[in-house]
């Protein structure tokens, strides 16, 4: 907002006008643009912009008016980029939206992508030109919410694990059980319960892993930006390159400097470090938790799933700085270096004894 020496606000030019005095002693002072020589797509405070010209070889699809500049049929994936005031265009590529932001505005021959950043009760979880913010999930009345949703990511639920069943062994066989019934039915109806049984253990585990998919899988781009080519057919190109982070075979690693990321661990790899952590005591997992810095409150709220040490991993494993360093340090504070050790192993030396 900018006022005049009075005290008053000043006026904004139109769309399809540009300022000829600006706002100082006087109010602004606005004048109607040059049809097919400049344009102002929107009200505000400057001068009309002049009209671009489209590459050479670029067809036009509109001529420039007095509200809108001159479209160019750069393509799929590209705008018609200019530097500043120039009325020289070139077709760029499209921008890309970041993890946590959402499209505003296609990108195509109005201009280039717009984004902004995902409000509170919305996320995105992936970098696009056409995805906007989504509106978070919410848990279910039986789910517990082990990660509240951020603006990359969704909310994460896991069903709550109860320790006793809505109907006993006994009145399932009641209700099973045809009247005058001998010894046979009641050795059918256990079998029945057990089968029951088992395929409701089985169906809560399956859930839970499909709820915490989402977050094992994350995403991890290291894409270095490329330096912009351009041709004399007016289209500009990006070069990225893959930064391979991996050391050679039979290299070394000291586990309190390895940086790689435990998200970047196989799954069987993982899967296989969750085992052994369940075959010590019994309450490995809420040691280990402790010393990852997990609070009793939120280690307990992990405790009430049916993988605890799945769960705590993987809640882990979203978080910044997850290396493999770190998890190796706190495995030896609670003195499980048998953990580490198959950490640190290679990928054909890690097995679960």
């Amino acid at each position: 907002m900018r006022f005049t020496r009075r005290g008053e606000c000043c006026s904004l030019c139109p769309a399809g006008t540009g300022v000829i005095s600006e706002c100082g002693p006087q109010n602004t002072k606005c004048q109607s643009c040059q049809d097919g020589v400049t344009f102002s797509d929107s009200e505000g405070l400057s001068a009309c912009r002049a009209c671009a010209r489209c590459p050479p070889g670029i067809p036009q699809l509109a001529r420039c008016t007095l509200t809108q500049d001159t479209h160019c049929d750069c393509g799929e994936g590209f705008f018609l980029w200019r530097d500043g005031n120039s009325t020289e265009g070139r077709c760029a590529p499209c921008s890309v939206c970041e993890r946590g932001e959402g499209v505003t505005r296609l990108c195509g021959a109005a201009g280039n992508t717009e984004c902004q950043p995902c409000p509170p009760g919305t996320y995105s979880e992936v970098r696009s030109t056409t995805q906007t913010c989504t509106p978070c999930s919410r848990c279910g009345d039986d789910e517990v919410n082990i990660r509240p949703c951020q603006p990359n990511s969704d909310t994460l639920c896991m069903r709550e694990y109860s320790h006793s069943s809505p109907l006993t062994r006994e009145q399932l066989c009641d209700q099973g059980r045809e009247p005058g019934g001998g010894g046979g039915g009641t050795l059918m109806c256990v079998c029945v319960c057990v089968c029951g049984v088992c395929v409701c253990v089985s169906w809560k585990s399956f859930q839970q892993k499909k709820a915490l998919g989402k977050a094992r899988a994350g995403e991890l781009n290291n894409v270095a930006e490329g330096e912009k080519l351009h041709s004399d057919s007016g289209v500009f190109l990006d070069s990225h390159s893959l930064q391979d982070s991996q050391p050679s075979k039979g290299s070394k690693r000291d586990s309190k400097q390895d940086t790689r990321l435990y998200i970047n661990l196989p799954p069987h790899r993982q899967e296989e470090l969750e085992k052994l952590l369940e075959e010590g005591s019994g309450r490995s997992w809420r040691q280990l938790g402790g010393a990852l810095g997990y609070e009793p409150e939120r280690l307990d709220v992990f405790g009430r799933g049916l993988d605890p040490v799945h769960t705590l991993l993987t809640d882990w494993s979203q978080q910044d700085g997850s290396t493999l360093g770190l998890l190796c340090s706190a495995l030896a504070r609670i003195e499980r270096h048998d953990v580490a050790r198959a950490l640190t192993a290679p990928t054909q030396g890690l097995s679960v004894v």
